[in-house]
């Protein structure tokens, strides 16, 4: 097919190579051989009158003219897979398909488990690749590429220019030792909070602060933080032992004490809650599959928060902001903004 004079088929080659840089990884990416790619590359290179990509000491860069064509070309590809490619019906008993999701650790182990077993339910080909978050300072990107079916990621983190719905919010709790002063006592006073060693988490893929840190950053408060991690499940790992507080979200907290010696307390200020959202691209609102799976990931929500959860120990804090702050305090993204040194 062609659309003036320009062979369509080459779009795939096209785009292997503008996100690959490179002509082997881009032939492996669509299963060619890396003559056909270079003869891909010449004709291309022909039609637009560019060189397209060009050779820096040992690696290929793109020219301006390749970097203004990026993203055109995968939403002009996005806009046929998802009009053309997609099926017109999803039956989860008879499809093979492999959903990708990007995933954070926290997600992984306190949602996947549920949708994994509803979708187990209804299907034993259904097959699910979870991945971890790429960096989300433009997190429209691992959609827009088709990097992935879905992200599952606090609402202030997804990206304005794709379709987002929201799954259940969440609150912070500080996990401490069973042997620590703050166990001892059932509380965590304020006083108490600000002068303990902390254990933070930064995710790799965040460009931000979490909303915990953030919050605390902009209501003035400083933390001593001991323990940096990039790991939300690892954090309460990490105060085993010693006087650490790890804010953490509640749901995380009550299932971690189920295998390790920690007290979850109450938060001696009032924190904002995290809207975790799942998102995808804005042209596969349709995909049967993924409506499919959306509404697969709303009965793990209720099949998750069914299950019975101790009461915990409080400190009496005032209530907390029914959502993180999108006020002129963020930008137009509903993005915290990026941590002052």
């Amino acid at each position: 097919m062609h659309f003036n004079k320009l062979d369509l088929n080459l779009l795939v080659a096209l785009d292997a190579l503008l996100i690959e840089g490179s002509i082997s990884r881009a032939a492996a990416r669509v299963h060619l051989s890396q003559s056909a790619m270079s003869n891909a590359l010449a004709r291309l290179r022909a039609f637009f009158e560019d060189d397209l990509l060009v050779q820096v000491g040992r690696t290929l860069e793109l020219t301006p003219r390749a970097k203004a064509l990026k993203e055109a070309v995968r939403d002009v590809l996005m806009r046929v897979d998802s009009a053309i490619a997609a099926e017109p019906q999803f039956d989860p008993s008879r499809s093979d398909r492999t959903f990708q999701l990007l995933v954070s650790d926290y997600t992984t182990v306190t949602l996947m488990p549920h949708l994994l077993a509803l979708a187990r339910r209804q299907s034993s080909t259904v097959r699910f690749q979870l991945c971890p978050l790429p960096h989300l300072d433009q997190p429209q990107r691992a959609l827009g590429r088709g990097e992935a079916d879905m992200m599952v990621i606090p609402r202030n983190y997804c990206s304005p220019d794709h379709p987002v719905e929201a799954l259940f919010e969440e609150e912070y709790v500080c996990a401490v030792w069973n042997g620590s002063r703050f166990a001892r006592a059932g509380a965590v006073s304020k006083a108490d909070y600000e002068a303990a060693d902390h254990v933070e988490v930064q995710p790799s893929g965040l460009g931000q602060p979490t909303l915990d840190t953030w919050f605390l950053e902009r209501s003035g408060m400083e933390r001593r933080i001991e323990v940096r991690t990039f790991s939300f499940i690892a954090a309460p790992f990490l105060v085993l032992g010693t006087d650490r507080i790890a804010t953490i979200q509640r749901r995380l907290g009550r299932m971690a004490q189920q295998f390790l010696p920690l007290t979850i307390l109450e938060a001696p200020m009032a924190l904002p809650r995290m809207a975790q959202s799942v998102q995808w691209h804005k042209y596969r609102s349709r995909d049967p599959g993924l409506v499919w799976l959306r509404g697969l990931l709303h009965q793990a929500v209720e099949e998750m928060d069914a299950q019975p959860q101790p009461a915990l120990p409080t400190s009496a804090p005032s209530k907390a902001p029914a959502a993180a702050p999108t006020s002129a305090s963020a930008d137009r993204t509903g993005k915290p903004p990026r941590r002052s040194r």
